[in-house]
């Protein structure tokens, strides 16, 4: 396994040698922006895209607020588990680098002397973006533009053969929707109960002015019916 792609008369290895060359042609900022988008950039914008997702949904708050934020919390674990996966695979296929078996390659960034195959970067922008994806298109869509284009930028610095995106791609799709059910059927009740604490429950869904709990003025159910019988039999009397 580890003779992976070893040869440059493939179009993986020529796909590779077509990206990176644009980082030859380009000037030295642009690559300082690209290496620091690839390696940090783009995972952070998902991040944030995932936490104005998980804002909009408590602010607005619907009655299935729970399972959206359910559905939140599970794209973070996904790519987490989605990493452990890759693990073994990466031990199995033991793919160098491809700066180490191929010549000419503008390498961005140094010190990336583990296995290649399946990119971590990959793998965990993915799982994020179909997780978000499946809690909200919207979002989830410009996280699916944000990591292909984190493929793409990985290929570019030179740490990363195309296929390595795609495997990455690939397992982090896969994690994310097979094991979105059991996900959902173990989560969705937690978030339940968080939203029911009085202490925690704004953050899954805000406390409106009339919720009950909230304000001084605020009445238990069923209190407002008692006082009105009360009224009604002082006027009787």
């Amino acid at each position: 396994m580890a003779g992976l792609a070893a040869s440059g008369s493939n179009p993986d290895v020529d796909l590779l040698y077509d990206i990176n060359g644009l980082a030859k042609d380009a000037p030295p900022w642009f690559d300082r922006v690209m290496e620091f988008v690839g390696e940090y950039g783009l995972l952070f914008a998902i991040v944030l895209l995932v936490l104005w997702c998980w804002w909009s949904v408590r602010r607005r708050g619907e009655e299935d607020a729970a399972s959206s934020v359910a559905a939140l919390v599970w794209a973070p674990l996904a790519a987490g588990i989605a990493v452990l996966v890759n693990v073994p695979i990466r031990g199995f296929v033991e793919r160098p680098r491809p700066f180490l078996d191929h010549q000419g390659l503008e390498v961005l960034v140094s010190g990336k002397n583990d296995y290649s195959f399946v990119s971590d970067h990959a793998t965990i922008v993915m799982a994020m973006a179909v997780g978000l994806f499946v809690a909200n298109r919207k979002f989830g869509l410009v996280a699916l533009v944000l990591a292909v284009f984190g493929g793409f930028i990985r290929v570019y610095m030179g740490v990363h053969y195309p296929t390595d995106v795609v495997g990455g791609f690939a397992l982090g799709t896969a994690v994310a929707l097979l094991l979105s059910p059991v996900a959902m059927a173990l989560l969705t009740p937690v978030v339940r109960a968080v939203e029911r604490s009085p202490r925690v429950g704004w953050l899954v869904r805000s406390r409106g002015r009339g919720d009950a709990g909230d304000g001084p003025d605020a009445v238990a159910p069923g209190a407002r019916s008692e006082r009105a019988g009360a009224s009604e039999r002082d006027l009787a009397a």
